[in-house]
């Protein structure tokens, strides 16, 4: 009995424990729970940033009482990284660093790094620097966003497009990876983030497969630099390149948006570019990048289950199953458990509805998803030194990506005029 308490208070366990008060929250009393404000103007903002430090300092301090970790100077040093994190989802906000796909990670690093590399990291800063703590959560709740109504909803042909891109992409970029030098965690990661959704999937692929957390950071700042111009390149491409080949309006703006939304990497970036061709393939677009977001957890699975068999080989050579369950992350499992209650909330399933009597909605752990993102990557800023990221390396990830990327667009292409522009009409 005390080995089994000691197994459920891994670090893997407890984030799935303190993850379950912010899934019901968000379950039954999602009109109560704050927002991150858009502004530090007004009483009500202020509440709601005092609330939701409330919330993010007891699952840290219950976390760190779990985890048995020493929690003197905890407070003074989780205000700081708080406080940058804050400042980064405020950034963000601005409706234009919004409209070209900036998310908050991608200021929070950015913010992190300037404090490390332009001051010396005080000792009094370090109790709260947990990103590793903080992604894993924030995986936790990315799974309640994941709805499996989505890929409903995309159909046959959304769905089989989703499976092939994400299938053809990854093991491509996978490949290539490898083949420019870059260690195979990164290609794992690299390869996730560019196949299926950018971010979210490079974080949840990166706390699978281990590694480096100031590569993740170069990975991600990557998705949300080639983003920008993509968002104006896919559209561009689009009008130019679609009308030779297909001459009914309604088939053009189903493929664009197909297109657009099997090959930008971010949901914001998808929105915006696919807006530009057109409303109709704007539904497509986004429909279709929805269908991409689900199978995180699918590539994220597979990946925990190759590297845990890889890693529990036993004499004979074969995997032992009990090895590879004792080296399987188990935040995914609460990952995938967020996906199915929620998908089960929002359908009217067994659990239906929420307190007040209405279907629930994912848009409140959308929001801790990304706030504990947001802490998980001030942190991963304030443990990186510049000097380590401009290495030979990166470089080779930075071409991987570019040629990943480039492969994407074509590929995404021909499976897109296939299936919208040749076999669905036949329907």
């Amino acid at each position: 009995m005390k080995n089994l308490l000691q197994k459920l208070r891994t670090e893997d366990w407890v984030v799935v424990w303190v993850s379950v008060p912010l899934l019901l929250l968000a379950i039954f009393i999602p009109k109560e729970l704050p927002s991150v404000p858009s502004t530090l103007v007004g009483s009500v903002a202020w509440y709601n940033i005092a609330l939701l430090f409330a919330i993010c300092l007891v699952v840290l301090y219950a976390g760190s009482w779990l985890l048995h970790r020493p929690m003197k100077g905890l407070l003074l040093s989780f205000v700081f990284v708080f406080a940058v994190s804050l400042l980064a989802q405020l950034v963000a906000k601005i409706p234009q660093v919004a409209y070209y796909g900036f998310e908050s990670v991608f200021f929070s690093v950015l913010f992190g790094l300037l404090i490390r590399n332009l001051w010396h990291l005080p000792d009094w800063l370090k109790p709260a620097v947990q990103g590793e703590f903080y992604i894993k959560i924030g995986v936790v709740c990315l799974g309640a966003t994941i709805l499996f109504s989505d890929v409903m909803k995309s159909g046959v042909f959304g769905l089989l497009q989703a499976c092939l891109v994400v299938a053809v992409v990854w093991f491509f970029a996978f490949w290539l990876s490898r083949r420019s030098g870059v260690d195979e965690r990164s290609a794992m990661v690299l390869s996730s983030g560019v196949s299926i959704c950018g971010v979210s999937a490079c974080i949840t692929a990166a706390r699978v497969a281990g590694g480096d957390d100031r590569k993740l950071s170069y990975i991600v700042s990557l998705v949300l630099i080639v983003v920008v111009p993509m968002i104006y390149l896919m559209p561009w491409l689009a009008r130019t390149v679609l009308p030779l080949l297909f001459s009914d309006p309604q088939t053009l703006q189903e493929v664009a948006g197909a297109w657009i939304g099997g090959t930008i990497d971010t949901t914001s970036g998808v929105a915006a570019s696919s807006t530009i061709v057109g409303e109709v393939a704007n539904q497509h677009a986004v429909i279709i990048k929805a269908a991409q977001n689900v199978l995180i957890g699918v590539v994220a699975f597979f990946i925990a289950l190759y590297l845990s068999a890889r890693s529990g080989k036993n004499a004979a050579g074969r995997p032992s199953l009990g090895i590879v369950w004792e080296k399987f992350p188990k935040f995914i499992i609460g990952f995938v458990a967020a996906s199915l209650l929620f998908s089960l909330c929002q359908s009217g399933g067994l659990f239906t509805l929420s307190a007040k009597g209405k279907l629930v909605e994912p848009g409140v752990a959308k929001m801790f998803s990304t706030l504990f993102f947001s802490l998980a990557f001030v942190c991963i800023g304030l443990d990186t030194r510049l000097k380590e990221i401009v290495s030979r390396e990166n470089r080779n990830v930075l071409w991987a990506f570019l040629g990943a990327q480039t492969f994407n667009i074509v590929v995404t292409f021909a499976i897109a005029c296939l299936l919208f522009g040749v076999l669905k009409p036949m329907f």
